[in-house]
């Protein structure tokens, strides 16, 4: 192999791996951040939130647990919007809560994906909702069943005394994403203000705290926020130039040997030294899948689709319906990827182009 194509090779190689490794050890509060009111980004409620004060409407948001809620004379609703899937059986302690004629509204329960469309338009009396989902819970009677079709129900209640539970596939039903949907603000207000005179928005499972919660939970001193940073990426990238640097000097621990040249670049020799590794394992379709799946989350936070990988006709779909964009490219990576097979330096490289392309264009 020429020396120019050995280098690009390298070049390639090192750069998927290095990308793979900072998307995997770097901090990630995607899901954390998803369905907070705080959030602006496509899948966060501020511009809901704002609504609903807009209306004149008793909201707040809850930046405490759970447990501290204390019982009211009128009924209560709390908005819990899970970035990850909820599973739709209540501990103990919001059973008893609801039991007591308060209302529980859970956006993003877990539910099976069907063969329904991914984008459909529900029936509501606030008129036509925009759900873009492919997950129904098909135990719900025709009597618990708020929205849906015939794949099961998308939005659906369940009564515990005098109290209820209402729960929802999809944890996008009223995000910054749907605001040319304005029956999806009216429906999801609804939801929450039938009956209920106060109405309470969990920021507290997504991180946000009262100082006094902080405090009580000692997170507010330093001792205790550097016993909490996570060690792992450190510990990893150690590990890693550790390894790289045994591999270069192509030596066991000793005296050190003074280089006839010395390496004037150390980052380079580390690309380098990586992707020689990559190459002589032969792990291409390796990279391709796992750069491709942290790719493909990406793509989804940006587009507001959340953590869980789609189909890639469905992401393709919504690709072309929030960008406008042809998705030959999209299509053709992800067709790439499904193959699990390796390729030569070239498709690699091309591979890689086509991703940097879709980035422009959704940043764009």
């Amino acid at each position: 192999m020429k020396r120019s194509n050995r280098l690009a090779w390298m070049g390639a190689i090192a750069l998927a791996a290095i990308i793979l490794i900072t998307l995997i050890a770097a901090p990630n509060n995607t899901k954390l951040n998803t369905g907070s009111t705080y959030n602006r980004a496509s899948d966060g409620y501020g511009a809901w939130y704002a609504f609903m004060q807009q209306q004149g409407i008793s909201i707040k948001r809850w930046q405490k647990p759970f447990s501290d809620i204390q019982p009211e004379n009128n009924p209560v609703t709390i908005l819990q919007i899970s970035g990850y899937p909820r599973q739709t059986i209540l501990d103990s302690q919001e059973r008893e809560w609801v039991e007591k004629g308060n209302t529980l509204v859970i956006l993003g329960a877990a539910a099976r994906v069907t063969e329904a469309e991914f984008g459909t338009m529900q029936k509501s009396p606030q008129g036509d909702i925009k759900i873009n989902t492919r997950r129904r819970y098909q135990k719900a009677n025709s009597k618990q069943v708020d929205l849906g079709d015939r794949f099961g129900a998308v939005v659906w209640q369940e009564n515990y005394k005098q109290g209820k539970v209402i729960f929802s596939t999809t944890p996008y039903l009223a995000a910054n994403a749907y605001q040319d949907y304005l029956t999806n603000f009216k429906y999801l207000a609804n939801l929450v203000t039938d009956k209920s005179n106060t109405v309470l928005v969990d920021e507290y499972i997504h991180g946000y705290k009262d100082p006094d919660v902080r405090k009580k939970e000692s997170e507010g001193d330093l001792s205790s926020f550097f016993g909490k940073t996570p060690l792992f990426p450190i510990l990893l990238q150690a590990t890693i130039l550790l390894l790289v640097l045994i591999w270069t000097q192509n030596r066991r621990f000793g005296k050190p040997v003074a280089l006839d040249t010395p390496v004037a670049d150390n980052s380079e020799a580390y690309i380098q030294a990586l992707a020689g590794v990559l190459q002589k394992a032969d792990t291409t379709d390796f990279v391709i899948q796992m750069v491709g799946k942290q790719e493909q989350l990406q793509l989804q936070k940006a587009l507001g689709l959340g953590q869980v990988l789609l189909e890639p006709e469905a992401l393709i779909n919504f690709w072309i319906e929030k960008t406008g964009a042809s998705a030959i490219e999209l299509n053709a990576v992800l067709k790439l990827q499904s193959r699990k097979q390796a390729i030569t330096e070239r498709d690699l490289l091309s591979w890689l182009g086509k991703w940097r392309t879709i980035r422009l264009i959704r940043n764009s």
